[in-house]
C-alpha cells in the first residue's frame, strides 16, 4: 500500500449527499477481477449513459475536473452495502482523499486499509470547498496528513481529526496484515514460548489432526 503523506492535486465537488456504495462501484461489477479495468468502473452509471456514452452533468466528466484525484462530496459519503470494492476501484482509479461532513462506517474503515484517506471536516468548511471548486474548474487541493490539514484553493487551512493509529498506518503505508507483520518476530517468539509452557496444549492439537 503506498504511504500517504501530504498529497496535491485537482479536486471535484460532489454536492449530493449520500452517494453509496452501489453509485460508486455498481453491483454488476463486483465480481470482476481487480486488474487494470477496475479504476475504470468508478461511477460507471453516473458517468455513463447505457449507450456508453458520457453523461455531461456529471461532474466528472466535465472540463477541469477529469483529471480530479481528490473529491469533496457532502453527508454520508460511501453508505450503503460493505462492498470493499467500492474503496478499490476508486484508489485504482487514482482517487487518495475523500473530504465530507461524514461517511458510511464500513465504507470509512475500508478506506483505512487500502491507501484511500476520508476526511471528515465540519459542514460549512466543506461547502465552502466545493463552493471554491464549482467556481474555478481546475482547482487543487492539499491533504497533509502529517500535519492533519486540508488547505483550499484560496490557501485557508482546516485541521482535521483523526485516529492515530489509523494515521501511522497510512503514513507508512501499512494495511492491517503489514502493520501485524512488523511484530512476526515477538509473535514467534511468544508462541515458541508457548509451546514450551503449555505442551499440553501442542499434544491435544497434534491428537486432532
Amino acid at each position: 500500500m503506498e504511504p500517504f503523506t501530504c498529497f496535491t492535486a485537482v479536486a471535484a465537488p460532489m454536492d449530493q449527499d449520500n452517494i453509496d456504495t452501489d453509485q460508486i462501484l455498481p453491483a454488476r461489477h463486483l465480481m470482476m477481477p481487480r486488474d487494470e479495468r477496475y479504476g475504470g468502473y468508478v461511477f460507471k452509471d453516473l458517468r455513463l449513459d447505457q449507450d456508453g456514452n458520457e453523461i455531461n452533468s456529471f461532474v466528472l466528466n466535465q472540463n477541469g475536473f477529469r483529471p480530479s484525484r481528490i473529491i469533496v462530496a457532502g453527508h454520508n459519503f460511501g453508505c450503503g452495502s460493505s462492498r470493499e470494492g467500492a474503496v478499490f476501484t476508486l484508489v485504482d482509479a487514482g482517487f487518495r482523499a475523500i473530504i465530507a461532513t461524514s461517511f458510511g462506517d464500513i465504507f470509512y474503515n475500508n478506506s483505512f486499509n487500502n491507501g484511500l484517506l476520508p476526511v471528515v471536516l465540519p459542514e460549512q468548511t466543506v461547502q465552502k470547498l466545493r463552493q471554491q471548486l464549482h467556481d474555478g474548474p481546475g482547482a487543487e487541493v492539499t491533504v497533509d496528513l502529517e500535519a492533519q490539514t486540508v488547505t483550499g484553493p484560496d490557501q485557508s487551512t482546516y485541521r482535521f481529526e483523526i485516529d492515530a493509529h489509523r494515521r501511522n498506518r497510512l503514513l507508512k503505508g501499512l494495511d492491517a496484515v503489514g502493520y501485524t507483520l512488523q511484530y512476526e518476530d515477538n509473535i514467534t517468539t511468544f508462541e515458541e514460548q508457548y509451546s514450551d509452557d503449555a505442551p499440553w496444549e501442542l499434544s491435544a492439537a497434534q491428537k486432532q489432526t
